[in-house]
C-alpha cells in the first residue's frame, strides 16, 4: 500500500517518516520528496507498507496528528498515471 504524507516539516528525513509509521506495521520504503533546483523539502511524502490493513491502521491513526510541530495529512496516494512513449 502507498501512502501519501504531507504538510511535512521541511526538517523531515524520510528516516523520521519510517520511524513514524513503524508503529502501525512493517514499512517497505519512506521517502521526502524535494525540489531537484533547490534541493529543499517540497514538504511530502510516501511511505510503502506491505499489508493494507496496517496502513489502513496507520492512515486512520495518523491523519490530523501533529509531526515535529506540524498537522500532518494522511492518505491513500493516487496511482501514478502511465506516460505513453512515443516510438
Amino acid at each position: 500500500m502507498n501512502i501519501f504524507v504531507s504538510s511535512l516539516s521541511f526538517r523531515a528525513k524520510k528516516e523520521d517518516l519510517a520511524e513514524l509509521f513503524a508503529p502501525y506495521g512493517e514499512v517497505i520504503s519512506a521517502r521526502i520528496i524535494f525540489n531537484r533546483e533547490t534541493r529543499r523539502s517540497k514538504g511530502y511524502g510516501f511511505v510503502e507498507m506491505p499489508n493494507e490493513q496496517e496502513g489502513n491502521a496507520a492512515i486512520a491513526a495518523l491523519n490530523g496528528s501533529d509531526h515535529m510541530g506540524r498537522t500532518i495529512n494522511v492518505a491513500i496516494a493516487n496511482d501514478r498515471p502511465v506516460r505513453e512513449v512515443e516510438e
